[in-house]
């Protein structure tokens, strides 16, 4: 039996990657399966590098 792992990023700040990133029109057109690995990994850098600032901030 597989079970589905939930996502750690909202569905908004995904969407705010991909905008930032500029790979959105690729979401929109394909969904989140037709970005590129590259792209993915992108979005999860920043995503890392965000919440560092945030962590710094507090």
């Amino acid at each position: 039996m597989s079970r589905r792992r939930r996502g750690m990023m909202s569905e908004e700040l995904k969407t705010e990657l991909a905008k930032e990133l500029g790979f959105y029109e690729t979401v929109e057109r394909d969904g989140w399966g037709g970005i590129r690995a590259q792209d993915a990994g992108n979005m999860v850098k920043r995503a890392i590098q965000l919440a560092e600032q945030a962590a710094k901030k507090s």
